[in-house]
């Protein structure tokens, strides 16, 4: 997995990602590329078996969450990626399958320290607007190490 660098270089070279063809501010193409032709139709197979498992919902909820915005096929490419980002870092890290941490996979350590300091400052903002803290100890909140 050392080849790809980065599970996002890894779903680009299987042709899970949208093409880039814009000129003069233009967007001409957003379809899927057309790389990855043996490893992307096994990823849509899995995909399809992933949102329909009863045993497991993770993928069924989050293909049920992306239908609405953005269509079927969309939805089912998207699932794709999302499995092929998880099969990229188990097999980098060697880590077991974790859904609760999904999201949060590609982000770089100090992008994750700026969101975990966001969530800190809307959650001290929560607190203070139903008075449940002072306004004056949202200062000690956000700056506490996580």
């Amino acid at each position: 997995m050392s080849q790809f660098g980065s599970s996002k270089r890894l779903c680009s070279w299987g042709g899970l990602t949208p093409g880039n063809n814009q000129s003069a501010g233009k967007k001409k193409s957003v379809h899927i590329t057309r790389a990855g032709v043996y490893l992307k139709p096994i990823l849509v197979e899995i995909a399809h078996a992933a949102v329909k498992d009863k045993k497991n919902p993770y993928y069924a909820i989050k293909y049920e969450r992306l239908v609405k915005r953005r269509g079927k096929k969309r939805a089912i490419i998207a699932i794709a990626r999302m499995i092929l980002t998880a099969i990229f870092h188990m097999l980098s890290t060697g880590e077991v399958w974790n859904p609760c941490d999904l999201q949060q996979v590609d982000m770089p350590p100090e992008l994750r320290e700026k969101e975990i300091q966001k969530s800190l400052r809307r959650a001290a903002k929560l607190l203070v607007a139903h008075g449940l803290i002072n306004p004056d100890a949202v200062n000690i909140l956000v700056t506490a190490p996580a």
